[in-house]
């Protein structure tokens, strides 16, 4: 069970404890990420992700990471379209100790100059590297035109460009109106009783609330396309239809359609594009679900003179699912891989804390794994056919990089 408890100033605290464990995770959450930047600062919400480690009033970069590394435990922190989180796994007995470190970092860093300077060299080249591999740049490309003109379609690293403007002021305002006490969650999970929420609670109740947080409007999907020259061994293929938000109550048949598609190794696209025909080593589907809005893709990688193959192939293999349906085998099967993920998935603290903050974040609910489950159960043949018609029968985005740069005919 997961106990929740709201501060008066807004910040959420969520606790699950788990007795069979000897490790907590502790995770601080804000709903911020690359969606609520701009043209000028693209990036930020990453940048200030790597500020956040590189010093406090009380701690320099090296001390931080021995703080952790000296009680065995771990910390990182990442960000995503709608959020960026900070976290640390460390033996039951040091949890305390961790959220110290955590909340000094969160609210005492310092954004030293020579230091942001540093990180900006540091991170231009996680752009670069970002950049010289084809099979990540081509979904960003994707993002890029399926949310053309909308926030949602900006890459999370930002550029180069906006990169290089970044100062101390600008990191300290975009915190001042996006970190915000009711944007911030803490998840915990592990082997911690619930009288942790109280020292947690002592350092995050005097959060001021500084300005408030602009919410941005929906996006409308764009079917667009787009193409990149560069000198590859292989074209990589992305191919971008409308999804459902995080809220929609069709996500379920959703995630059991998109399983049948380019979900696993028994998938209509793997069987089809890599067992029958030979055309891709790499081959998949997955849907990504925001706020308010989702992209399902579908990704292939081949050999240059094959793109046309695989293109035709993707296209045959959509048509089929949404002209036939799936079968009562292959729902079936779906729903246990469905369900066998989500469950293996839950076996360490680290994606138990993340699974409650994203919930709450998201839904600002506790969701049972029981409750998704049986959500997962209910999904009909009917339910799937329905969804795959709503999706695969509107117009699609493409993004493609190759060694040509050109667009398969067939898409």
């Amino acid at each position: 069970m997961v106990i929740k408890k709201s501060l008066s100033n807004g910040v959420r605290i969520l606790l699950e404890n788990i007795p069979t464990v000897r490790s907590v995770t502790i995770g601080i959450w804000v709903g911020t990420g690359s969606r609520y930047e701009n043209e000028s600062n693209n990036g930020i919400s990453h940048f200030i992700e790597h500020m956040l480690f590189k010093g406090t009033e009380t701690r320099s970069a090296r001390e931080i990471a021995e703080a952790f590394d000296i009680i065995g435990g771990q910390v990182n922190a990442f960000t995503s379209k709608e959020s960026t989180c900070y976290y640390a796994k460390v033996m039951d007995k040091d949890a305390g100790y961790a959220i110290q470190v955590l909340a000094d970092m969160f609210f005492h860093s310092r954004f030293d100059k020579e230091d942001m300077e540093k990180e900006k060299q540091v991170i231009g080249e996680e752009i670069k590297m970002y950049e010289d591999t084809p099979d990540d740049l081509v979904h960003d490309l994707l993002s890029a035109t399926s949310f053309a003109h909308h926030p949602l379609g900006y890459p999370i690293l930002g550029t180069q460009k906006t990169l290089a403007d970044f100062g101390p002021d600008d990191l300290r305002a975009y915190m001042r109106t996006h970190y915000t006490p009711d944007n911030i969650v803490i998840s915990v999970a592990g082997n911690v009783t619930e009288d942790f929420i109280d020292d947690i609670e002592a350092i995050f109740s005097e959060y001021e609330i500084p300005d408030a947080d602009e919410r941005q409007p929906a996006p409308s999907f764009n079917p667009g396309k787009i193409a990149r020259k560069k000198e590859t061994e292989q074209a990589h293929i992305c191919l971008g239809f409308a999804g459902y938000s995080s809220r929609d109550q069709a996500m379920a048949p959703l995630m059991v359609m998109n399983n049948a598609l380019g979900g696993g190794m028994s998938s209509r696209l793997f069987q089809e594009i890599r067992e029958e025909r030979g055309l891709a080593y790499s081959v998949f589907s997955f849907h990504t679900a925001f706020k308010d809005s989702g992209l399902l893709t579908i990704y292939g990688g081949t050999g240059a003179n094959q793109i046309e193959d695989l293109g035709k192939t993707i296209l045959e293999t959509i048509h089929q699912l949404v002209k036939k349906g799936i079968s009562k085998k292959e729902l079936e099967s779906s729903k246990a891989q469905i369900k066998g993920n989500m469950i293996f998935g839950l076996e360490n603290t680290n994606s138990r804390m993340g699974r409650n903050a994203k919930n709450e974040l998201i839904l600002g609910k506790d969701r049972s794994i029981d409750e998704t489950i049986a959500s997962i159960d209910a999904v009909t043949l009917s339910d799937v056919d329905d969804v795959a018609k709503e999706v695969f029968e509107k117009p699609y985005s493409c993004s493609v990089v190759s060694p040509t740069g050109n667009l398969p005919i067939a898409l």
